[in-house]
């Protein structure tokens, strides 16, 4: 096995690996961390490489598990998280130069539950500015490993690049607008943003608290699956996390597809999608139809109201995040954050209003629509991965974001799950992906409709050409 070929492995293969004895912890962390030397210079996934941390954590994996004591699927295997998320005494910035010295004194919950998991945390990973649109001026931006003169997606750029370039086994990103998406698909992952509150928030920097999503980015749906389990469940420190059980995600996997009633919103995807993304689109669907699944043609809501309630929504969200630094310490942010916040400050109460009610109607129609069927098809982004140089407005260009965020921010408004998969290839060799979307809850679902999906292609195993 060549080191690339270790490099791309799926998560829960290399942890079954380590497991079984035939690898160590050890030796998989240091090959990643040699990786990582060698490559992400050039890459800059990476806001901090935590390599003392992590050998330390994979040598108590090597020692718990060959005394028998095995924590589960991720037990050993080496991950990294969203620079958003605590580590206790780890810098944690958000994105944003006015946290650079800031060490959490706790763990987010969510790095709390891998490490209890076993997992290995390799470091943290980079992202645009507080988790919105435009990364810092001062911080450089992740490179998209497949042409870096295309867009990572954001704003869980690193996430994505990381993942995608064999610099860790999975990674967790959040989704306010859609950023487990957006870099997903840009790069050929699986991402899964879970129902809003089945993962706590509780240790993560808001961007937008009734939007922010956090989940796993991944190289398969099993290993969404297995992180997924690891991090989702109550959590008596936030009290907006569900309280329903998590189910057994990977247990479900192989319970197939058939009669699993699939609903395409073909009249919004005929006007809002590129010929390429519509012909992935429709070839997935063939797939799914051919391991039994009951396609039904189905009629979305009108998302005109949600995109451009998005923005202001959001805005104010995160004006309230950023009351104690913004407008105090505004010199040292960057100009699309600063725009955010001035859009949220400058709303009426009204116009709030107008908003919420907007989002509640759109809310209820989905769910409606959910009680018909089981799952939606529909794509991940209008158009593969934009050129840096289209995305170079992205903060300030509402044209050009309208567009971006047409497939995505509907469900972050009603908080519905997704999960997004590889499904193809422009001629120049860019990833494009669909994405599947259930009701509330059905996470189970969407992880085993695309495991059923990936067991028959081979999108999700193509990796871009880095040695």
């Amino acid at each position: 096995m060549t080191h690339a070929d270790l490099a791309y492995l799926e998560l829960t293969e290399v942890s079954k690996r380590i497991q079984s004895g035939s690898m160590t912890s050890r030796a998989i962390t240091e090959a990643m961390l040699e990786r990582i030397s060698a490559l992400d210079g050039k890459l800059s996934s990476y806001a901090l490489v935590t390599e003392e941390i992590a050998l330390a954590q994979a040598d108590k994996a090597d020692q718990e598990i060959a005394a028998g004591q095995i924590r589960g699927p991720l037990h050993g295997a080496p991950i990294a998280v969203k620079d958003l998320c605590w580590m206790k005494g780890v810098p944690t910035t958000g994105g944003m130069t006015i946290y650079a010295d800031f060490r959490p004194d706790e763990d987010a919950t969510v790095v709390a539950r891998l490490q209890a998991a076993g997992a290995v945390i390799l470091g943290k990973l980079q992202l645009t500015e507080s988790a919105y649109a435009d990364h810092h001026p001062k911080i450089t931006p992740p490179k998209n490993p497949w042409n870096a003169d295309y867009w990572p997606g954001a704003s869980s750029s690193g996430s994505g690049v990381a993942t995608a370039a064999g610099l860790c086994y999975g990674s967790l990103g959040s989704d306010t607008g859609g950023s487990i998406r957006f870099p997903s698909a840009a790069q050929g992952l699986t991402g899964l943003k879970p129902s809003w509150g089945r993962v706590s928030r509780y240790g993560v920097f808001e961007l937008a608290a009734t939007l922010d999503h956090i989940g796993p980015m991944t190289r398969s749906a099993r290993d969404a699956a297995a992180m997924l389990a690891a991090i989702a469940g109550a959590d008596p420190q936030d009290p907006t996390a569900l309280q329903t059980p998590v189910p057994d995600y990977l247990g479900m996997l192989e319970d197939g597809i058939r009669g699993l009633r699939i609903g395409y919103p073909a009249a919004w995807v005929e006007a809002a999608a590129d010929a390429e993304t519509k012909a992935v689109v429709a070839s997935a669907i063939d797939v799914l139809a051919s391991l039994g699944a009951d396609i039904r043609e189905v009629s979305f809501p009108d998302i005109g109201p949600a995109i451009q309630d998005w923005f202001p929504l959001c805005g104010v969200e995160t004006a309230v995040a950023h009351a104690g630094t913004y407008p105090r310490l505004k010199s040292e942010y960057g100009p699309a954050l600063t725009g955010l916040i001035e859009l949220g400050r400058g709303l009426s109460g009204m116009e709030y209003q107008r908003i919420v009610l907007n989002r509640e109607d759109l809310r209820g129609r989905v769910n409606a629509l959910m009680a018909e069927v089981d799952l939606l098809i529909l794509p991940a982004m209008g158009f593969a991965a934009p050129s840096l140089a289209m995305m170079g407005t992205l903060g300030t260009d509402e044209e050009l974001m309208n567009s971006l965020l047409g497939f995505t921010c509907p469900f972050d408004m009603t908080g519905h799950p997704t999960i997004t998969l590889p499904g193809g290839f422009t001629p120049g060799g860019l990833p494009i992906a669909f994405q599947l979307a259930g009701a509330h809850g059905a996470e189970d679902l969407l992880c085993q409709t695309g495991h059923a999906f990936q067991m028959v292609t081979d999108w999700h195993k193509r990796h871009p050409d880095l040695g």
